[in-house]
């Protein structure tokens, strides 16, 4: 009687435990594992992306302003181991060490300058064929539009940012460049030197250059449209052959109270000996009156390489005209054959 009362009391125990136990449909539940480890814009370029080692002749003119040793991302485009990266990263190399993703080192030559855009292309020695990025366009680009950008760290580490194009302007800097259509990008990645700006379906829509400002930062892309309009010149000539040849003149100039002042001069230039003096401030060139760095820009760009250029000065309010044999910059840093 003892033995029924406790399997009983166990029975009624248990009931209520027992009661929530009905079968349920089970919902099926994805492994972590088989989620993407980054966005889908990463997953799409990540592959194409390469780290650049690089080590610059220590003679070289760009080595006094940037170094010896460098670094920055390029974008595979073309399966047989071309890539996109910014020329300062290359220029003047004297080896070109590529990283992968996979954990590989190839050896890579510079092949071709744009330093009009401030682009460059190396290619790959050993590996093709090369996954590659797709190419997306930048002409319909505006401010809001939603990027990603996306580059290579000097540890190979990825490194991606989600933001979006705060700007689309003009650009101008002091070493005689300027975009007439640049990509201002917000929030700033810390790793810019070459990264791929891609749009929400991994496109690449622009090469990231420069991080400009104070904190909070900007990154400035070169839009991609001009790359793909030229990509095959740099690549079969080493240089856009079909473009007139800028006049270089070495000059580094400020925009300084509405005036262009120049702030120095490149070791390479033809200016850096034809009697200018820092503090100039640059008022006519070849009689046309500018009054800002990008006019200065376009009315110096009307000509060709080699024109003797006038360039009108105030200096301690005198005014002096000073002529100096422009060059074209692209023969100081032919790629190695």
């Amino acid at each position: 009687m003892t033995a029924r009362v406790v399997a009983l009391a166990l029975v009624v125990a248990l009931v209520p435990a027992l009661a929530p136990a009905r079968p349920v449909a089970r919902v099926p539940r994805p492994h972590p594992s088989s989620f993407p480890a980054a966005p889908s814009y990463v997953e799409r370029v990540q592959s194409a992306l390469v780290g650049l080692h690089v080590r610059a002749h220590e003679e070289a003119a760009s080595s006094h302003r940037l170094g010896t040793q460098r670094f920055g991302t390029a974008i595979v485009f073309d399966a047989r181991g071309y890539a996109v990266t910014v020329s300062y990263v290359v220029l003047d190399a004297r080896r070109i060490e590529a990283r992968t993703r996979d954990g590989r080192t190839v050896p890579a030559r510079l092949v071709g300058l744009d330093l009009d855009s401030g682009l460059a292309v190396v290619k790959l020695e050993d590996g093709a064929p090369w996954p590659t990025a797709a190419l997306g366009v930048s002409h319909d680009v505006k401010p809001g539009t939603l990027t990603g950008s996306v580059s290579l760290d000097e540890d190979d580490v990825l490194v991606h940012t989600t933001g979006r194009v705060a700007a689309v302007r003009r650009f101008s800097a002091s070493w005689e460049y300027m975009l007439d259509r640049a990509l201002l990008v917000v929030p700033a990645t810390r790793s810019w030197g070459g990264a791929a700006l891609v749009d929400e379906r991994g496109q690449v829509i622009g090469v990231l250059s420069l991080r400009l400002g104070e904190p909070p930062h900007v990154n400035l892309a070169i839009p991609i449209d001009g790359f793909a309009a030229v990509k095959d010149e740099v690549v079969a000539a080493g240089r856009v052959v079909s473009r007139r040849a800028r006049p270089w003149l070495g000059l580094l100039t400020a925009a300084v109270n509405g005036a262009v002042v120049v702030e120095g001069f490149s070791e390479a230039g033809p200016a850096r000996v034809a009697g200018f003096r820092r503090g100039d401030r640059i008022v006519r060139v070849n009689g046309v009156d500018v009054r800002s760095q990008e006019e200065f820009y376009a009315t110096l760009w009307r000509g060709r390489a080699g024109d003797t250029v006038e360039i009108t000065v105030r200096r301690d309010d005198q005014v002096q005209v000073i002529a100096v044999r422009s060059i074209d910059r692209h023969r100081l840093h032919r790629p190695a054959p």
